[in-house]
């Protein structure tokens, strides 16, 4: 009996479930620093300190499993919209935790609740893409979806 020519279909990306996982903790940061701006309970602000830190060490898995994605090919060009979006979520969420880790009122409001807005926003339009910021490539033919 023939065989027919392999099927082609994406390969799997490693990179974007750690890109989602860690949006959400930045996400969630923002709910909590409203918690915070509302209760004036510094237990918000502290979950909010240690949401960007969870969020950032994501990112940088996020990061290696890219590199991965792009040394193994399974991913092909960047989409440098999303690449950009994601990347300034990071580097401004860095920018937060450092906000976060000051004395009570001034960590959160108002520098730190509009970087979490700001991330919340970025991180949001990157999700359009559906946390991707490279193309996938097929494993048959090799091409870029």
């Amino acid at each position: 009996m023939a065989t027919s020519a392999p099927e082609a279909r994406p390969r799997s990306l490693l990179h974007p479930g750690f890109i989602g996982a860690g949006a959400t903790l930045l996400i969630a940061a923002l709910a909590t620093d409203i918690m915070y701006w509302d209760t004036s309970n510094w237990q918000w602000a502290n979950a909010a300190a240690w949401l960007i830190a969870a969020g950032l060490v994501l990112a940088l898995i996020a990061t290696i499993a890219l590199f991965i994605d792009l040394l193994t090919h399974r991913a092909g060009r960047i989409n440098w919209i999303s690449f950009l979006l994601v990347a300034a979520a990071a580097l401004l969420s860095l920018l937060n935790v450092f906000v976060h880790s000051r004395d009570a009122w001034t960590s959160v409001v108002p520098q730190g609740i509009s970087l979490s807005v700001i991330v919340t926003i970025l991180l949001l339009m990157a999700a359009v893409n559906g946390w991707k910021v490279t193309t996938v490539r097929t494993i048959a033919t090799g091409e870029s979806l």
